[in-house]
């Protein structure tokens, strides 16, 4: 049977279940994990209730993302090419351009911001120029 792949948020849980379990204070897990000390009362109360398993089968919340990780590699290939090499008529890769070549592969509209985000995400550097210059 294939294990299904975690996320980084439910590595995050199981990492702060493992320290709890060993007698770590919640203070201590929150700030080893990157997570406000909150949440690591509420997990602590779930793990508590039902060990390490009740910490996997916490739902994931928020949005599915609309591209996955090969779709974002290759959008990061391409923003590494030549604009000009992607039908644009200069050698400037603006956000607008970006968007617009996402579009076209993958046949998904995104926002300005989050555009900028996912070139952040990609390890590129958005930056606010008159040439919109992606590094």
């Amino acid at each position: 049977m294939a294990r299904k792949r975690l996320s980084e948020a439910a590595k995050k849980r199981l990492r702060a279940g493992r320290m709890l379990q060993k007698g770590r204070g919640c203070a201590e897990v929150a700030l080893a994990v990157g997570v406000a000390r909150q949440t690591v009362y509420t997990w602590k109360a779930l793990f508590d209730e039902g060990g390490i398993e009740a910490l996997r089968a916490v739902p994931e919340r928020g949005r599915p993302a609309q591209l996955d990780s090969a779709q974002l590699a290759q959008v990061r290939a391409a923003l590494l090419q030549s604009p000009c090499a992607h039908g644009f008529d200069s050698e400037s890769w603006t956000l607008k351009r970006v968007g617009a070549l996402i579009e076209r592969v993958h046949g998904v509209r995104f926002s300005l911001a989050h555009i900028w985000r996912i070139l952040s995400a990609l390890g590129l550097n958005p930056k606010k120029s008159d040439r919109g210059a992606i590094e």
